[in-house]
């Protein structure tokens, strides 16, 4: 609308992706200089009647506070360049009154009345609410970029922190810790983003005699994370066996460098997930993903598991059915009685119905009886059995992989979540196993500088 002269300025708020709004306060500047993903604090005005430019901070009288948000496809470099070519004209004071002619279409906010393709999401808070908000989130881990490489030391042999970003980084590891290899779970775009040049961090990794492994995982993404994690921890394990002194480290050091080392103590010394992430977290700021490194434990036990998980419940499900308000719905399948012992699902409102159940990770076929007919949701998988039937199906829990691949999670209505709980003996065994298994599966790999 702005661009379109329809109406008065507005107010807008960037944040970077993956990132709850709000995350930091205000920053006063008398340049306009709205940076993406470079660890910069995000310009934000709240004032109504003035443009982005003018910089003022909220009073009383602010009213709502508008937002906005872009879509991850602006991570690689060219969505950066183009959001940073937004402000390549700033204007003086004296011409703040006016919109700049070089704003592109890149940058827009979409109405009711035009949603364009939908790659911005906005809408609009009260102040209040984001003052509270500034309030919860103290104490939060944020990432600056600005202060540079940080580390902490975890054994002899493993350290972690975030990304290298320059030559004396690389240097600062092999004079000052001796670091000889390198574990590195940022990929090349997301490196881009942020200003760093892979190349030059791999030629100097070569010039200090630095074993540079790059393994990408997917920032923020809890499944990709899950599904890479045994590779990652067996190309640590293999990296140790050869006496290495290993940095392992993405961009900001919190999540996916921190989860493999806790993988790596929980999957391969036989110490519990809740002793190995206490130890880690004590040693260094971290908040990493805590039901991927679960789930992927889960996965690995499946390795050499034949069939059905013989033991406790592994994961917690919701089964959902969508009717009509006043059904009698009961939920019956393998996991009832083998089909003998129906449960009696409960009313959530509206059309929503629910059972919650604790199985073992397998597959299982199921089905709702509504009224006393027997019925499948077309909401969720289902499969043609010998006679004919059509039962839904649910695979809970899957079989970790060396070489893993990522595919699209199948449609279902169904929620499941993994259970953290103490192994038994066996499946400490199993995990033991499973995990070796993936580890001296990693090859061929020369574990030497190149």
């Amino acid at each position: 609308m702005m661009l379109k002269e329809k109406a008065g300025s507005f107010s807008l708020v960037l944040e970077r992706p993956f990132t709850p709004f709000p995350i930091q306060h205000l920053l006063l500047s008398n340049d306009l200089d709205i940076l993406f993903n470079r660890g910069r604090v995000p310009i934000a005005t709240w004032k109504k009647e003035v443009l982005a430019s003018n910089l003022q901070t909220p009073d009383a009288n602010s009213g709502n506070s508008g937002f906005a948000t872009f879509s991850s496809k602006f991570s690689t470099s060219l969505g950066w360049k183009l959001l940073n070519n937004q402000n390549g004209d700033v204007k003086s004071p004296m011409q703040r009154n006016t919109l700049t002619p070089q704003i592109s279409q890149v940058v827009c906010i979409f109405t009711e009345e035009d949603p364009g393709e939908g790659e911005w999401a906005h809408g609009s808070f009260p102040i209040d609410e984001y003052v509270k908000a500034l309030e919860r989130s103290k104490g939060e881990l944020y990432y600056d970029h600005s202060r540079g490489m940080s580390y902490s030391k975890i054994t002899e042999q493993i350290y972690v922190g975030s990304c290298l970003q320059t030559e004396a980084d690389v240097e600062a590891l092999s004079n000052n810790v001796g670091i000889t290899a390198v574990l590195n779970f940022q990929s090349a775009t997301e490196a881009e983003n942020w200003g760093i040049s892979s190349k030059l961090i791999n030629e100097s990794c070569q010039k200090y005699d630095i074993l540079m492994i790059n393994y990408p995982i997917r920032e923020g993404d809890s499944y990709d994370m899950r599904k890479k994690l045994p590779f990652c921890v067996g190309l640590l394990l293999r990296l140790l066996k050869k006496n290495h002194r290993v940095f392992v480290t993405c961009t900001t050091g919190f999540d996916r460098a921190p989860a493999s080392v806790i993988a790596y103590l929980h999957w391969m010394t036989d110490t519990s997930l809740h002793a190995a992430y206490n130890f880690i977290t004590s040693l260094h700021s971290c908040k990493p993903d805590r039901p991927a490194i679960a789930w992927a434990t889960w996965d690995l036990i499946a390795m050499v598991e034949h069939g059905r998980h013989d033991g406790p419940p592994t994961h917690a499900v919701t089964f959902v059915w969508n009717g009509q308000e006043g059904e009698d719905v009961n939920l019956v399948g393998d996991f009832t009685g083998n089909w003998k012992e129906p449960v009696k699902a409960s009313h959530k409102g509206g059309p929503r119905y629910e059972v919650e159940m604790k199985l073992p990770q397998g597959k299982y076929y199921y089905k709702y009886i509504t009224n006393g007919q027997w019925r499948h949701s077309t909401a969720s998988p289902a499969e043609r059995d010998d006679r004919g039937n059509v039962n839904n199906v649910i695979v809970i829990g899957d079989t970790a992989s060396v070489r893993p691949s990522v595919q699209p999670q199948k449609k279902d209505a169904n929620i499941v979540k993994v259970i953290e709980r103490p192994l038994t003996e066996n499946e400490r065994f199993m995990l033991a196993k499973a995990a070796r298994c993936v580890a001296f599966s990693v090859c061929p790999i020369r574990l030497t500088p190149k």
